[in-house]
């Protein structure tokens, strides 16, 4: 049966002759339910054949049939997802006709975590020759819904598993060119630069993805993803985050500009906790933004958690509680950096 095939169209089973010797086994609510559900007569018919032949583990191609019908009235039943795959592999079926019906039922069930699980199961059993289907099948999905979390655990299992990474930069960048805001796209960069093995590492990719996220902050310096996205490339490495002239050189120009610059502020405050040395011009340029109620000699630190507070007024309690303990957090970042080195060195 299509997956698209009307309700109005259904012969009910007790009318079907291929399911005259099957005795259809109710479902057993108890003697009295409290608060029992009102299915359609269509669904309680269809689940009373269900449990019958799952009951007599009837893996055939009638089961297989009824199965689908299941799925089509409720798409999130494990247990007849489960079942059907059981009946699949008895029967031998074309899995790559299996991944038809189930693109036509994840069409209106995008995050149902049934369907997923199947699809997976499907991918693994098809091997490499499943990898383009999977990649374009969840290209279809983001161009619904770039942030569907289902799609993208599917699609970096299935480059982790199965292979498929040879265009899968160039697909993230190709996402960030239609939206620099897509901060999924952005977490699918990042698993590609760091899981990627035609890349070679982090550190491999860490000088081009730095030009590439400096410019994407330039452009937009109140988009929060690719800050978060210029931390991570320094991932267990804050030595080279700190001595990074393209990441100074960027703080300058988004805190010197007056618009935009809480991200910018934050990150500032956050790498002189491990101790980043300032230029005079940084430290001009902050200057410029500090209430006039603060003291003139007042630490660079609390200076920027000062001009936070007014910035962020969402966020004024943390900026006041930063401004606070910066002097503690600024010994337990660096104490912190100083065990990370001898580690490395180790």
């Amino acid at each position: 049966m299509d997956c698209r095939e009307v309700t109005k169209t259904r012969i009910p089973f007790k009318e079907r002759p291929d399911w005259a010797d099957v005795k259809p086994v109710p479902q057993d609510d108890g003697p009295c339910p409290v608060v029992p559900i009102a299915y359609t007569e269509d669904f309680s018919e269809t689940m009373d054949y269900f449990r019958a032949i799952y009951v007599a583990d009837e893996r055939s191609t009638r089961a297989l049939q009824l199965t689908s019908e299941a799925i089509q009235l409720n798409p999130g039943n494990y247990t007849v997802w489960q079942f059907r795959r059981v009946v699949l592999e008895a029967l031998g079926v074309d899995l790559h006709e299996e991944l038809k019906f189930v693109d036509c039922i994840a069409g209106e069930n995008t995050k149902n975590y049934q369907i997923w699980h199947h699809r997976r199961w499907l991918a693994e059993k098809l091997g490499a020759d499943a990898v383009t289907n999977e990649l374009e099948f969840t290209k279809k999905i983001f161009s619904q819904d770039a942030k569907n979390y289902h799609a993208w655990s599917h699609r970096q299992w299935v480059l982790q598993a199965l292979g498929g990474w040879e265009e899968e930069l160039a697909y993230c960048q190709q996402l960030l060119d239609d939206d620099i805001y897509n901060n999924s796209a952005w977490n699918q960069r990042y698993f590609v630069i760091t899981r990627s093995p035609l890349l070679g590492g982090l550190v491999a990719m860490r000088e081009l993805e730095v030009n590439y996220t400096v410019q994407a902050i330039r452009a937009s310096p109140e988009n929060e993803s690719p800050w978060r996205y210029l931390r991570g490339l320094f991932k267990n490495d804050t030595q080279s985050l700190v001595q990074d002239s393209q990441v100074a050189s960027v703080l300058l120009d988004v805190i010197t500009s007056q618009n935009s610059h809480v991200h910018a502020l934050s990150f500032l405050l956050d790498l002189l906790c491990h101790g980043f040395e300032p230029s005079q011009e940084l430290k001009s340029a902050v200057d410029v933004l500090t209430p006039q109620s603060c003291s003139p000699d007042l630490a660079l630190t609390k200076k920027i958690c000062s001009i936070l507070e007014h910035a962020d007024p969402m966020r004024v309690k943390y900026w006041n509680w930063r401004k606070s303990t910066v002097r503690v957090q600024s010994a337990q970042s660096q104490n912190a950096d100083r065990l990370a080195n001898l580690s490395m060195q180790g």
